[in-house]
């Protein structure tokens, strides 16, 4: 069973991936795995603690056809760090460099537009003129979309506040469930039993 490998770092915005881990586990089609920079536990912004699966290292040197999917967790930790992390950088060039799906959301977005991976594909995130601000290296304006999330070949994107259209997305690349049992999950935990 292939994994589906999801970084976090401490204080980790854990709403981001609660939707789509949930999903990903109820069909049994993959493995949901943890990668942090090292084994060390990992303590998300709502306070739960994590043993990662695997620390950077580990999963460098395993091969690539293991997995099927990187997720990269927004969180405090991106801003903390300026966006500068070597170890993140490998993980996701080892991705790119295998046309294996990267999905980001929130600042983890914000860490791929630092790092220059946004600058020729359509994507999204936590504003354009925040990208421009945050990220020196950041060429990419004229590839923005104001979309809650952007999905391309190889890329995710969403902003922060997107976390059931980035579980969408994900789920249809994943094909986790046909389109319109994708669309029916979409609209009832967006729009719930009742209107407020």
């Amino acid at each position: 069973m292939k994994e589906i490998l999801i970084f976090i770092s401490n204080e980790y915005a854990d709403w981001e991936i609660g939707y789509i881990g949930a999903e990903i586990r109820k069909t049994n089609k993959y493995k949901i795995s943890t990668v942090a920079i090292n084994k060390e536990v990992i303590i998300s912004m709502g306070g739960l603690n994590v043993n990662p699966t695997y620390c950077i290292d580990e999963v460098l040197n395993k091969n690539i056809e293991n997995f099927q999917m990187l997720i990269l967790c927004g969180g405090e930790s991106w801003k903390k760090e300026k966006y500068e992390n070597q170890s993140v950088k490998k993980l996701v060039d080892m991705f790119k460099e295998n046309n294996k799906p990267i999905s980001t959301i929130c600042d983890a977005t914000t860490f791929l537009a630092f790092n220059g991976y946004l600058n020729q594909i359509e994507h999204t995130g936590n504003s354009v003129e925040y990208m421009i601000s945050t990220c020196p290296n950041y060429t990419g304006k004229n590839n923005y979309i104001e979309q809650q999330c952007v999905r391309t070949d190889y890329f995710i994107t969403a902003n922060g506040t997107a976390t059931l259209e980035f579980s969408r997305e994900i789920m249809k690349s994943l094909e986790l469930k046909t389109e319109e049992e994708i669309y029916n999950w979409y609209k009832f935990n967006k729009n719930g039993f009742y209107s407020e």
